[in-house]
């Protein structure tokens, strides 16, 4: 209840918006290969970006 109106931290911002682009690039996958390789070059930029705020 106390963490109710705890902000996200940075980490966990990307985190959510990491799994969002996957999942949108495994539906697109089926029906537009390029657009859903994109969303995964995206998802590996914040990947890094994680693991740099990480260290």
């Amino acid at each position: 209840m106390f963490g109710l109106f705890k902000k996200k931290s940075e980490v966990e911002k990307l985190q959510d918006e990491y799994k969002s682009l996957l999942e949108k690039s495994h539906k697109i996958s089926h029906s537009n290969r390029a657009a859903a390789d994109k969303l995964m070059a995206e998802a590996e930029e914040i990947a890094k970006k994680i693991d740099a705020l990480k260290k």
